[in-house]
């Protein structure tokens, strides 16, 4: 397995930084789909994904795209392009938003189904599993062994602190700056 010390996060909806994310020298490029990309340009981002995937001029990062969580409306969209168009050049899923392990079992089947479809190696697709709130903290055991297909865990640390109501250095200082000095006097 490749170790993952830089990882370079790229919007799906940008060509031109993904054109220069494949000449950096880091471990892994994840091509997003979901919090950099409005719900507008999805379909488009898509494509811009799949056509970079296929294209020459990567390095020897691991290619990865996150795609949008289990809640939404998009995921098997963006799962099922993805594969269908590039599945060959593809590294791993990034799933964000993982509360349990069925999430990661849900999308191990549907890669299983897509790669037997494909013509690719069952099981050659890894999955990136994104740990951001309690619930999945709590459960992370299950998730990490869910499916062997798990290459390693992510943790967002911002929407993780965000659903434990926890405040930030950057929420407590802007806080601050925007409230009024009270004036003092000295005598």
């Amino acid at each position: 397995m490749k170790p993952r010390r830089s990882v370079l996060a790229c919007p799906g909806s940008n060509t031109k930084m993904i054109e220069k994310a494949k000449t950096l020298p880091v471990d892994e490029v994840f091509l997003d789909l979901e919090d950099a990309v409005a719900p507008v340009a999805k379909a488009e981002a898509r494509a811009n994904i799949v056509a970079a995937l296929n294209d020459s001029g990567w390095g020897t990062q691991l290619r990865v795209v996150r795609v949008n969580d289990w809640t939404t409306e998009w995921t098997y969209a963006d799962v099922i392009s993805v594969v269908e168009g590039a599945g060959a050049a593809l590294d791993a899923i990034l799933l964000p938003k993982v509360t349990d392990a069925g999430q990661v079992r849900a999308l191990d089947l549907l890669l299983t189904q897509l790669e037997k479809t494909c013509g690719l190696d069952v099981g050659r697709i890894g999955i990136e599993p994104q740990i951001e709130n309690a619930l999945g903290l709590r459960n992370i055991d299950a998730i990490a062994t869910a499916s062997p297909r798990v290459q390693t865990l992510v943790f967002g640390p911002a929407d993780f602190m965000a659903s434990i109501n926890m405040r930030t250095w950057w929420s407590a200082n802007s806080r601050r700056a925007t409230t009024p000095a009270t004036p003092t006097t000295t005598s």
